[in-house]
């Protein structure tokens, strides 16, 4: 194993160039007083839930850990951490864990510490912590030290690794290549594969697989919450940090001063329970009916704007996209430029438009992809040279998406095994892989086109394949009264974490408020001043929203007239604050040639 500073200083190489480059100089805050989230009346009011009995022994009983910080990017500062392995034998093995902070710009005025987590399961902490000050307000930079830890077996933290070499990696994951299969003999070679996974990570990785529940790292960020002389904690979770935030909640009812998830995962769907164990994931999640429901809106603003405003409106923009869909499931639609050949499947279709739909521009996206793949597959007036522009097209959205997804030999990721890791280790999953051909096919009817898509992604963790486990993972409840108010932030159409797992999360925190906003894309912090300022004022001032909230998204679709070939400066409606990047949330975009993941 490479050392610590090592492995940091490769990983994060990239990320401090940006991060370097694009620092906005500190503002100065007007001095506040800094309210005890815990003071929030309406919300406070009836007895809150403590730290249990085991879980306080569990965690206090580990020694303050000391962080060796040293100067790392720059702008940062890094340190390891070996942690308990098992928090019921604290004095026994252990593993390493990785922690990056970006100091307050304002020490004489700081508050404390904002952990961040960026989801995944697999996002790297201490990389969004490292971009932190591209995409937080300069008020939260000024007055938090910003703190990332990279989960348990993920990123630069000690690996979980399943497989002895690259090469059985590489033999294993063959069948996985696809955004998910489609048709008999693609599924067969994807259950194959699954199971390989799944039984690597079993044996081989059995050590760091069978310690990466949520629970795990959620105890791990208790006792760094410490390590940094926090008294409570400060935390802003994306995706699936909503679940990180939500356990911790329920786990350490009382150890946090201000909780946000944003883009929200129910731990209850997340783990399931014993009504719904044989449910696939995503029968629960429904992120597949999220996606579906931002396409339709899309189609149907397409349409209703016309063809002024959408590129894909001429005739009906549902029935043609279906057509699409059709001529690819029957025929992979084959191109080529002088540097290649290109094939796009019908999985690569829906995968590219499933990964168009994270983008906060996601209906100008949608409607080109679709608008050029229906001039190349079925639009019956398309002259020669409308086919020429629209395979061009293609070609250098697939060229542009390689280019930002370098391809991978020869160094070990484990990227795949550090998401199952957690997801199987957290849920519950049907037992036989063999019987995900038939649910998945049942999931594409209740939500067509991105059924299959997200059903397929949790088959390795069929419990007959995935046969580790951590004994000390957390079920529940997830319905405890913090002292501290949970802040829920949900986006109408999230196309991972659907908006209505929002809902049931808010509902099942006595002690929460949900903040809900129109953006597109996944997550809603950056996508307006309405929620970002929100959330900020909720971190910094224990300020909440009010009841019932809903922020309007900067950027709408097919509001502005196309931009004309000969006039690039025209613009179409674009974020509020352009000074700021949006966050770097860890998205699961499928493996497509459109999205260059394949």
């Amino acid at each position: 194993m490479p050392s610590s500073a090592s492995r940091l200083a490769i990983a994060g190489i990239a990320g401090v160039v940006l991060a370097a480059s694009a620092v906005v100089p500190a503002v100065a805050a007007t001095p506040h007083t800094v309210a005890p989230v815990s003071a929030v009346p309406s919300l406070a009011a009836k007895k809150a839930a403590t730290t249990s009995a085991k879980e306080r022994k569990r965690v206090d009983s580990v020694k303050t850990p000391k962080l060796g910080w040293y100067k790392c990017y720059d702008t940062a500062e890094c340190a390891t951490v070996r942690l308990p392995l098992d928090y019921d034998k604290p004095k026994g093995a252990t593993t390493e864990v990785a922690v990056l902070r970006v100091k307050a710009r304002d020490q004489k005025r700081k508050i404390g510490s904002l952990f961040l987590n960026p989801g995944g399961p697999g996002g790297s902490g201490t990389s969004i912590a490292l971009n932190a000050p591209l995409f937080l307000s300069d008020s939260v930079l000024d007055r938090f030290d910003i703190v990332g830890v990279d989960p348990r077996g993920i990123a630069n933290s000690e690996n979980v690794r399943c497989f002895k070499s690259t090469k059985d990696q590489t033999q294993a994951y063959a069948g996985l290549n696809v955004a998910f299969p489609y048709g008999k003999a693609e599924e067969k070679a994807y259950i194959k594969s699954a199971k390989a996974v799944a039984k690597a990570c079993s044996t081989t990785g059995k050590k760091i697989a069978g310690a990466m529940s949520t629970a795990e790292v959620v105890r791990d960020m208790d006792v760094l919450r410490r390590a940094v002389g926090d008294k409570k904690l400060t935390y802003l979770g994306f995706s699936y940090g909503t679940a990180i935030g939500q356990y911790y909640a329920n786990m350490f009812p009382d150890r946090f001063r201000a909780l946000v998830v944003d883009g929200v995962i129910d731990p209850v769907s997340w783990t399931g329970t014993s009504k719904t164990k044989n449910q696939i994931q995503d029968e629960r999640m429904h992120s597949a009916d999220g996606a579906y429901k931002a396409l339709r809106e899309i189609l149907k603003r397409c349409d209703k704007a016309g063809e002024k405003y959408c590129s894909f409106a001429a005739g009906d923009p549902v029935k043609n996209f279906e057509t699409i869909a059709q001529k690819l499931r029957a025929k992979p639609l084959v191109i080529t430029d002088e540097f290649g050949t290109y094939t796009i499947t019908y999985a690569d279709f829906v995968g590219g438009i499933l990964g168009s739909l994270y983008d906060t521009y996601a209906g100008d996206v949608v409607a080109d992809l679709s608008s050029q793949l229906w001039t190349l597959l079925a639009a019956p007036a398309a002259t020669g040279a409308d086919k020429a522009v629209a395979k061009k097209a293609v070609i250098e959205r697939i060229k542009e998406a390689r280019n930002r997804k370098p391809g991978r030999d020869f160094p070990y990721y484990n990227d795949f095994e550090a998401f199952s890791g957690v997801m199987c280790t957290d849920g519950l999953h049907p037992k036989d892989a063999n019987s995900w051909p038939a649910a998945t096919a049942k999931a594409d009817k209740r939500a067509p086109y991105f059924g299959r898509a997200w059903a397929w992604g949790s088959v390795q963790c069929a419990r007959n394949s995935w046969t580790v486990r951590d004994e000390d993972a957390y079920t529940g409840p997830f319905n405890r009264r913090s002292a501290a108010p949970v802040l829920v932030v949900g986006s109408y159409w999230d196309p991972a974490t659907n908006y209505q797992e929002a809902v049931s999360s808010a509902k099942l925190l006595p002690n929460s408020r949900l903040l809900s906003s129109t953006n597109w894309g996944h997550t809603a912090y950056g996508t307006s001043a309405c929620a970002t300022t929100a959330i900020d004022n909720y971190l910094l001032k224990a300020t909440l929203p009010a009841k019932g909230k809903v922020c309007q998204g900067d950027i709408q679709p097919f509001t502005e007239p196309l931009v004309s070939p000969d006039k690039p400066e025209e613009m179409s409606t674009m974020r509020a604050d352009q000074s700021k990047q949006l966050p770097p949330v860890a998205d699961l975009i499928p493996a497509s040639v459109l999205n260059g993941t394949r």
